[in-house]
C-alpha cells in the first residue's frame, strides 16, 4: 500500500477516510453497498486512480478484519460498541469460575476426602464416580427361588391372555 500512496496526488484523503465519510453521508438502514461507497468517493473526489475499485475493495476488507467496519448482506455499515453480536443457536455457556482452574489433583483429592479437614471442600465431579481399581470384587447377588403363585379361583392365569394365530382353513400349505 505505500506504493499507492506516492502515486495518489497530495490532495486526496486516505481511503479509510473516504469510506467512512461515504457511510456517514449515506446513511441507511440496512447499510451501505460497495458501489454507493465509490459511487460517492467519486463523485466528492475529482481524481481517483485507475485501481480505485481494487483499492477500495481491499480497504473495505481491512476495516471489515478490524472490526470498525460490518459486513451484512453485502452492505457496509460503522460497527457499534453498544450493539451486541448475535449469539448462536441452543443455550449460551456458563461463566468461566476463577476458583475453578485451580483443580486439585486427583490424589490429592482423594487424600482430602479419607483425612476429613475442616475447611477444605472438595468439589465433586459431574456424573458418576470412576470405580476403584484396588477395591476388592463384590460378592455376586444369590437369586432366591421364587414361588410359583397359585392361579386364581376361575382357573385363569393373571393378566392379558395370549394372542392366538387364527387357522386358516381351505388352504394348503406347500
Amino acid at each position: 500500500m505505500a506504493g499507492e500512496e506516492l502515486n495518489r496526488p497530495p490532495s486526496l484523503p486516505p481511503y479509510t477516510e473516504m469510506i467512512f465519510a461515504a457511510i456517514d453521508a449515506l446513511k441507511e438502514k440496512e447499510g451501505v453497498t460497495e458501489s454507493s461507497i465509490s459511487n460517492y468517493i467519486e463523485s466528492t473526489c475529482g481524481y481517483l486512480p485507475d485501481e480505485h475499485t481494487t483499492i477500495l475493495t481491499e480497504n473495505l476488507n481491512k476495516l471489515v478484519e478490524n472490526g470498525e467496519l460490518m459486513l451484512l448482506n453485502n452492505s457496509y455499515t460503522r460497527a457499534d460498541i453498544s450493539t451486541t453480536a448475535k449469539r448462536g443457536r441452543g443455550r449460551p455457556p456458563k461463566a468461566k469460575d476463577p476458583a475453578a482452574e485451580t483443580r486439585v489433583p486427583a490424589q490429592a483429592q482423594a487424600q482430602a476426602e479419607t483425612e476429613g479437614q475442616p475447611g477444605s471442600e472438595v468439589k465433586r465431579g459431574r456424573g458418576r464416580p470412576k470405580k476403584d481399581p484396588n477395591a476388592p470384587p463384590s460378592a455376586k447377588k444369590v437369586k432366591v427361588a421364587t414361588v410359583p403363585t397359585p392361579p386364581s379361583k376361575t382357573g385363569r392365569p393373571r393378566g392379558r391372555p395370549r394372542k392366538v394365530q387364527p387357522e386358516l382353513t381351505g388352504v394348503e400349505a406347500n
